[in-house]
């Protein structure tokens, strides 16, 4: 009822706004909407430098949540930001008619903007195809999927499975057309379309000086190789990690509880991985999440034998910088776990609930490993089972990620070690 509500009210302006569709478009402003965390944005991110290649003379707005702004704001191919705290992506209660209130209010705002064409980027985000709607943008672009496709001027049919960055690309082509440009080349592949995210000159030089401060040599992390004892640090009481040269990150922290893994399988796989990989030099294993997140991290570093560096102040171009300095990043399904991929970094990926046709790492396939669990939880018809929203109490019986054996980690990690030395 609601939702033909807004169709009624948003008609006239509408109809009004499908007037101009004929106009020639030589600044054509484009906008996007992506209301995601960090991981799904990193898998759009091929969009924008698709799109301004082109369209040169374009003008590119994108709305993020303000959870994501950073993700985006050095990307050389957006022109704006604006920033929508996005019902249903917040992890917040909110009021039954907030999400409805905000939906005309934004919608407002977005008119003053001008925008000749918006393309809905997230397939079933029916909220921001309706935005579109009232916001009166001539084109409006994304997937037929209801109850967003009224709303939408062009509709494409959904591929499922497809990885979200093939969809997000189709959706780009389809709008390019719309606008008299030719469709993008295909076929999408990581390759053609990478991912893109560059740390700050400010983010490596913390990534450094954190990893020197470790007592790990710069000059070395990553590279496997032993450097001279001579220029090693000569001070006293160095950390844990002294004359280590080779940086192994652990991510084990997720958005939701379901994905994670064990505690004890991540401390057995970061032993055997200081062993697996020590030839004339030593692995330092590095821990990594969020501050709500340390106690896990110290959990499995009270179970190692061998020590481990925890780093849970990082912002994420801190993060990405020291990513890109390390041999190798394991993780499950996560945000940082694609970070790791923007940044040409090997990795082990740990699924269970989320398909990896979809969700999986956008890079060069030989580079990354991906275990999807094979165990269907009790009261789960099919694995993956495509659900997060588990309470506390119900992801003990849903076990998908934490049934991966420490030895199928371990026979991912020497499949990867003919290119990590």
């Amino acid at each position: 009822m609601i939702l033909h509500v807004i169709r009624l009210l948003g008609a006239p302006g509408a109809r009004k706004a499908a007037q101009s569709c004929n106009k020639t478009l030589a600044t054509p402003r484009i906008l996007l909407v992506r209301p995601d965390h960090l991981g799904d944005l990193l898998m759009s991110t091929p969009v924008f430098h698709a799109l301004k290649q082109q369209a040169h003379d374009s003008y590119i707005s994108i709305m993020v949540g303000p959870w994501s702004s950073e993700v985006i704001a050095r990307h050389p191919d957006i022109d704006r930001i604006l920033t929508c705290p996005f019902p249903g992506f917040q992890r917040t209660a909110q009021k039954a008619l907030a999400p409805y209130i905000l939906l005309f209010n934004t919608a407002k705002q977005l008119r003053r903007g001008h925008f000749d064409i918006a393309i809905n980027l997230r397939p079933d985000f029916w909220w921001g195809a309706a935005l579109l709607y009232l916001a009166r943008i001539p084109r409006r672009v994304g997937y037929a999927l209801e109850p967003g496709k009224p709303f939408l001027t062009n509709a494409l049919p959904f591929h499922s499975p497809e990885h979200a960055t093939v969809s997000n690309l189709r959706l780009a082509s389809a709008a390019l057309q719309s606008m008299g440009y030719p469709p993008l080349n295909e076929p999408y592949t990581p390759e053609h379309y990478p991912l893109s995210f560059i740390p700050t000159t400010d983010d490596l030089k913390w990534a450094t000086t954190h990893l020197q401060n470790e007592g790990i040599p710069p000059s070395y992390v990553g590279a496997g190789f032993t450097p001279a004892r001579e220029n090693l640090p000569t001070r006293e009481n160095l950390p844990a990690c002294e004359n280590h040269a080779t940086l192994i990150i652990i991510h084990p922290g997720s958005g939701a509880a379901v994905k994670l893994w064990r505690t004890e399988g991540w401390a057995s796989c970061a032993d055997a991985l200081t062993k697996l990989l020590t030839r004339a030099t030593s692995v330092c294993i590095m821990l990594t999440g969020s501050k709500n997140e340390r106690p896990m991290l110290e959990e499995i570093a009270s179970s190692m034998q061998s020590p481990a560096i925890l780093v849970t102040d990082a912002t994420i171009g801190q993060l990405a910088a020291l990513q890109a300095k390390a041999l190798l990043v394991l993780s499950v399904d996560s945000g940082p776990l694609h970070l790791a991929v923007s940044q040409g970094t090997p990795t082990i990926q740990l699924f269970g609930p989320t398909d990896p046709r979809i969700f999986g790492p956008w890079g060069k396939h030989e580079r990354h490993i991906v275990l999807a669990s094979t165990h269907r939880c009790p009261t789960c018809t099919i694995i993956p089972c495509g659900r997060l929203d588990f309470s506390p109490q119900e992801v003990i019986d849903h076990p998908c990620v934490r049934l991966i054996t420490e030895q199928q980690v371990l026979s991912a990690i020497n499949e990867l070690i003919p290119l990590l030395t």
